[in-house]
C-alpha cells in the first residue's frame, strides 16, 4: 500500500509544538510577587510591601535567582495562548500560530508583495515559524523583520491622551529578551540568515524611519495603546492589497483595541475583523 506522507506538514506541526513548548506538557510560569497592581486577599498591595517586594526582586535578579512558581500544564490554555510558557519561544498559543500560517500561505499563493513584520517579538517564536514557512515555499526574496525594544515593555503613560491598560509589566524581566538571545533562537531552529532583520528600540523612535518599504503581513504584539499606535501609524499604510494585519491583543488589552479602532476610523478601513481566539484578530487589506 502506497501512502503519501506530508513531511512538510509534519515539520510545521512539530515546529509549532516546539515553539509553544507543548511537546512535553511543560508547566507555565508566574512571578511569585505578581505585577505591580497585585492584590492580596482582595486588597491592593500597600506601598511598603511593594517596595519590599521590589527590593527582593532586584536583589535576586542581580544574583540571577528566579523568583517564580510553576503552574500545572493545561493543554487548552496553551492552545489558546492563555498562559506563559516557562521555556517556550512564544506566548501566542497554537491557534494564533495556525492563523499566522494560514495568512502566510494565502499571501504566497496570491503573490502578495512585501515582507513580514512583527512588532513585539519576545523570544521570536512567531517569526521563527514565519521564516520557516517562507523558506519551505522558496520565498527567499521576502524578509522577516523583528521589531522590539529587546528590553521588555515600556511603562504605560496614563493621561488624557492615553488608553493604556491598567497593568504595568515594565519591571518584568521575563519579558526582556536581548536581541542576541533572539538571534540565537533563530539559529537554534536553523532559520537565521540575512533574510531576518532586527530593529531594536522603542517603536516611536525606530519605526517611522525603519527601512521597510512594502509589507505583506504585519503582526502587532505591543499590548499597550502607545505601542499599538506607534506601530500602526508608520507601518499600516505599507501593507499591500491582499495582505494581512494581525493584532495579537485586540480583545485582551483595552488600550490596544482603542488604538486599532482609532486607526481604522482615521483611514476609513471597513475590512471585516476576523476573530482568531479570545485575544487575537486580523483583517485582510482590501
Amino acid at each position: 500500500m502506497n501512502e503519501t506522507i506530508d513531511f512538510r506538514g509534519r515539520y510545521i506541526d512539530l515546529l509549532k509544538s516546539s515553539l509553544c513548548s507543548s511537546l512535553y506538557d511543560e508547566s507555565s510560569w508566574r512571578r511569585i510577587e505578581g505585577p505591580l497592581k497585585q492584590e492580596v486577599k482582595g486588597k491592593p498591595l500597600g506601598q511598603l510591601k511593594r517596595a519590599v517586594a521590589h527590593w527582593i526582586i532586584n536583589f535576586a535578579a542581580k544574583r540571577k535567582v528566579l523568583l517564580l512558581r510553576q503552574l500545572p500544564y493545561n493543554a487548552d490554555s496553551r492552545q489558546q495562548g492563555l498562559d506563559w510558557p516557562l521555556f517556550g519561544y512564544t506566548m501566542t498559543g497554537r491557534n494564533r500560530l495556525d492563523a499566522l500560517q494560514k495568512c502566510l500561505e494565502d499571501i504566497i499563493a496570491n503573490k502578495v508583495p512585501g515582507d513580514v513584520v512583527e512588532t513585539g517579538v519576545w523570544r521570536g517564536g512567531s517569526m521563527i515559524l514565519a521564516r520557516a514557512i517562507l523558506d519551505m515555499h522558496g520565498e527567499t526574496d521576502r524578509k522577516v523583520w523583528c521589531c522590539d525594544s529587546f528590553e521588555g515593555m515600556p511603562v504605560p503613560t496614563i493621561d488624557g491622551e492615553s488608553f493604556s491598560g491598567t497593568e504595568d509589566f515594565s519591571d518584568l524581566d521575563y519579558l526582556a529578551v536581548s536581541v542576541d538571545q533572539v538571534k540565537s533562537y533563530f539559529e537554534r531552529f536553523g532559520v537565521l540568515s540575512d533574510r531576518v532583520r532586527f530593529v531594536k528600540g522603542w517603536f516611536s523612535d525606530t519605526l517611522p524611519d525603519a527601512p521597510i518599504s512594502s509589507i505583506a503581513l504585519l503582526r502587532l504584539d505591543g499590548d499597550l495603546y502607545e505601542s499599538t499606535r506607534d506601530a500602526l501609524v508608520p507601518l499600516g499604510h505599507k501593507v499591500s492589497k491582499g495582505g494581512y494585519i494581525i493584532i495579537d491583543d485586540y480583545h485582551s488589552w483595552e488600550g490596544c483595541r482603542q488604538a486599532v479602532e482609532e486607526y481604522r476610523s482615521t483611514h476609513r478601513i471597513t475590512s471585516p475583523i476576523t476573530k482568531i481566539d479570545a485575544h487575537s484578530v486580523y483583517w485582510k487589506v482590501e
